[in-house]
């Protein structure tokens, strides 16, 4: 169906409305003033304040008459700074209870952009602030979401909203979890103590529920201590189903024995902190997986007693299994198949996808208000396959792409990185490149007068290690990385990394190059023992070393690392933009092209 847009939907209301009361026989000239399609052609005609007033009245008319649908279309369209604070307070609770009920998140947030201006009742503060809450939570704003329920909660102490304010702290980082504590009343102390305690119960569901009396006797009349979130509750189904033995399947010979044996060196050293910790007792088997007969390791691993399968690594072996209906024993393979998705029940795929990071460069760039890009990637099946899923993810969030150029790794980055922003001239430069190579790109940027062109990059420019004397030609550009490479940029510190016992052990041990695999090995382990709730419960999140982790609906793990930013040659943390410091016109437009 042809979506008309917001100007053209308004009037074409205005004139259905007129030639309905046109054709009906006995009306006089002048119609009521509670006429909506009177109203609106009033409008057309008034200096811009009186209009915006008169569109009010408008949309409240078409609200109270059923017609909610285009009452949102014509209160989301008035410029809410020409109404007087009276009206301006009418407005925003018009379009947000319509907003709220018509699920359009983003109106409810252009109402409550400028809540604390508004001359609001206790009760109607506490409605929109509500509303936004939520809103803010359905477009993946937990900070913002968690600071309004809160806020909310404290006021109304309702259990009502300890679902929503549950899933917006689970979302959290670490330095954002930080940031909520400074100044924190009893009740967001509270939330925030059984937010850890969560995190840091591991697989160990008996110990979480252990741990929770604990936090009861401290908080006894906190709202979550009164009724806990569904999320803990369906916890509670699993006990009895934690894993403690997990059968390993990496070659220990071949092309990939190297790559399996900082995975494997990740297990294991994490494993032990684990178990000296006193959060669990798990049992890791180690299977060498070289001569690829998935059939016998599956029997090999049921005879040993374990409960979860880690491997293969092989992206041929993880495409067989993908392609089968199932696997004998709940799976998380250390790879991706080849398919476009994954059909077999029990079966996991978790990897460090520079897919994953192109498509999430897409979606930042897309937030920081950019629209057109170029793509700058090395000429191989590597790049191709990088430089695709930035393109589809740019492209389904509307964006338009100006230049696609695939370079030769062992050339000058000169002419690739010219002809990337030749005319039309981007937005930004999404940069796919190993160190020596991305250092070259910003400085031939200044060259051409492009200097103040956005890069957004992917983790591969950062060795992992301080290099400020050679990583100064990085200066201003963007990149995502593993938590564990950048500790400062995205938790604030060492101490606040996910495992950061683990952390210590294996930075200190290890070569730079293999670090992220074992990283890698650390989450699979911790992936592997919660493998029942991700079975389990959809919304399972899992906030790692490699970044926060969660499953799609097809079992493929899925990662969302933070962001830094070069600063004199060292990862400096980079936050993302203020939702209320934004061009609201053009995003309410803009987010929701399909």
């Amino acid at each position: 169906m042809q979506i008309l847009p917001r100007g053209l939907l308004v009037a074409a209301l205005m004139t259905l409305l007129l030639a309905g009361c046109a054709s009906q026989p006995g009306l006089v000239d002048r119609l009521p003033d509670d006429d909506p399609g009177e109203l609106l052609s009033r409008a057309e005609q008034q200096a811009p304040e009186q209009a915006a007033l008169t569109r009010l009245e408008a949309a409240d008319i078409l609200a109270r008459q059923g017609q909610r649908t285009q009452a949102l279309e014509i209160a989301d369209d008035i410029e809410d700074d020409l109404l007087p604070t009276a009206s301006r307070t009418r407005w925003a609770l018009l379009l947000s209870s319509l907003g709220e009920e018509l699920n359009d998140p983003w109106s409810v947030i252009r109402a409550g952009q400028k809540l604390d201006e508004l001359d609001l009742s206790g009760d109607q503060d506490i409605s929109l602030r509500q509303r936004l809450g939520l809103a803010l939570l359905e477009v993946d704003e937990p900070a913002a979401a968690a600071d309004e329920l809160l806020r909310v909660q404290a006021r109304t102490d309702s259990e009502r909203l300890n679902d929503p304010i549950w899933k917006a702290l689970s979302r959290l980082d670490g330095r954002e979890l930080s940031d909520l504590r400074e100044g924190a009343d009893d009740l967001t102390l509270g939330w925030l103590a059984l937010a850890e305690l969560s995190r840091s119960s591991g697989g160990d569901i008996q110990n979480l529920f252990a741990r929770l009396d604990t936090w009861r006797d401290r908080y006894p009349r906190h709202p979550a201590s009164r009724q806990l979130p569904a999320d803990l509750l369906a916890l509670r189904d699993l006990r009895g189903q934690e894993v403690n033995h997990i059968a390993v399947f990496l070659p220990e010979s071949g092309a990939l024995s190297g790559v399996a044996g900082a995975i494997r060196n990740g297990m294991r050293t994490h494993h032990l902190n684990v178990v000296n910790g006193g959060n669990g007792r798990v049992r890791l088997s180690f299977l060498d997986a070289s001569h690829g007969d998935l059939d016998a390791l599956y029997r090999e691993a049921e005879n040993l007693g374990a409960q979860v399968v880690v491997g293969p690594l092989d992206k041929d072996l993880v495409t067989r299994l993908e392609n089968q209906e199932s696997v004998p024993l709940p799976t998380l393979a250390l790879n991706y198949g080849h398919g476009q998705r994954n059909q077999a029940t029990g079966l996991f795929q978790y990897g460090l996808s520079a897919e994953d990071e192109a498509r999430q460069a897409a979606r930042r760039a897309w937030q920081d208000g950019h629209r057109s890009a170029a793509v700058l990637v090395p000429d191989n099946n590597w790049g191709q396959r990088v430089g695709e899923a930035f393109w589809d993810e740019w492209q389904a969030r509307g964006g338009r792409n100006t230049n696609a150029v695939r370079y030769n790794p062992q050339a000058s980055a000169t002419e690739s990185t010219r002809r990337a922003v030749s005319s039309p001239r981007p937005d930004m430069l999404f940069l796919l490149a190993l160190p020596a190579y991305a250092r070259q790109v910003p400085p031939t940027l200044d060259y051409y007068n492009a200097g103040d062109l956005p890069i957004y990059a992917t983790s591969h420019l950062h060795e992992g290690r301080p290099q400020p004397r050679l990583d100064h030609d990085l200066d201003d550009v963007q990149f995502l990385d593993i938590p564990w490479q950048i500790p400062e940029a995205a938790v604030g510190g060492v101490e606040a990394l996910p495992f950061s016992e683990s952390y210590r052990q294996l930075r200190e041990e290890s070569d730079p190059a293999l670090f992220r695999l074992m990283a890698m090995g650390v989450d699979a382990y911790e992936l592997a023992r919660r493998l029942p709730q991700f079975q389990a419960m959809a919304d399972s999140e899992l906030f790692g070393a490699t970044g926060t982790l969660t499953a799609g609906s097809d079992g493929r793990i899925q990662r969302e690392l933070p962001w830094a930013r070069f600063e004199d040659g060292i990862p400096a943390p980079i936050l993302m933009p203020g939702l209320f410091n934004r061009q609201w016109d053009d995003r309410a437009v803009d987010d929701r092209t399909p």
